[in-house]
């Protein structure tokens, strides 16, 4: 069983919507992908893996899976990290968000083995879905990290992750670039993998990473949260 949640003077990680997102409805089982060690330490490492995928335009795919979608954290190591979310490999990204922190603070935040990342809506609308609201206030491990916009439109370095990933389902390591922006950012790192989908209400849900290896307990939990 996962450890319990940390609380913060900004955001309460104990509270009652929190913990009931953290674990898969009973009776759920989580499938394993291919082996190959946890994600999150392929993360930490970072091994020179490079995508063999083709170029392509994706096929859009609008809505998630109700029990599954594809997270792929990337950045370049000296840059900020963001945060795509897709209902599979080939759709384009329902969710595209520039997380406030470097690259090398969420890998030693992944040294604890344990990472929690909260993301509380602060436009509180009633006309949108959850994981269609733009700005979001972001926690990680129960520390305020700052605020983050959802992208209305992909970057060209959002759109080259996106596409060089197409036939990725799980993995990690570094990705070509373009325009040699590794000579200035570092290289271009990511982290995909199937997480299963816990809905609470239309008001929160969360996403538990599927560990590769059959450990017990999601290692890496994202958790969507809309207060009004």
């Amino acid at each position: 069983m996962p450890p319990p949640l940390q609380s913060s003077l900004y955001f309460p990680m104990d509270n009652p919507t929190i913990l009931s997102l953290l674990h898969p409805t009973p009776g759920e089982k989580h499938k394993n992908s291919s082996n190959g060690g946890a994600l999150l330490r392929m993360f930490k490492l970072f091994p020179m893996l490079t995508s063999g995928c083709k170029m392509g335009k994706p096929r859009r795919k609008p809505l998630l899976n109700h029990t599954a979608a594809t997270c792929t954290i990337f950045g370049y190591r000296k840059g900020r990290v963001f945060l795509a979310i897709q209902a599979d490999p080939k759709c384009v990204p329902m969710l595209v968000i520039e997380l406030p922190m470097l690259t090398s603070v969420l890998q030693k935040e992944m040294e604890s083995d344990v990472v929690r990342i909260a993301l509380e809506s602060e436009t509180k609308t009633h006309k949108k879905k959850l994981l269609e609201e733009f700005v979001w206030a972001v926690y990680c491990n129960g520390r305020k990290m700052g605020h983050s916009i959802r992208k209305k439109h992909l970057c060209d370095d959002e759109l080259h992750v996106t596409q060089l990933l197409r036939g990725v389902s799980t993995g990690a390591g570094v990705l070509p670039t373009l325009n040699h922006k590794e000579s200035s950012d570092g290289e271009l790192t990511y982290m995909r993998a199937r997480f299963e989908r816990v809905v609470g209400s239309k008001d929160s849900e969360a996403l538990h990473m599927i560990n590769p290896d059959g450990a017990p307990g999601p290692k890496l939990s994202i958790f969507f949260l809309r207060s009004y």
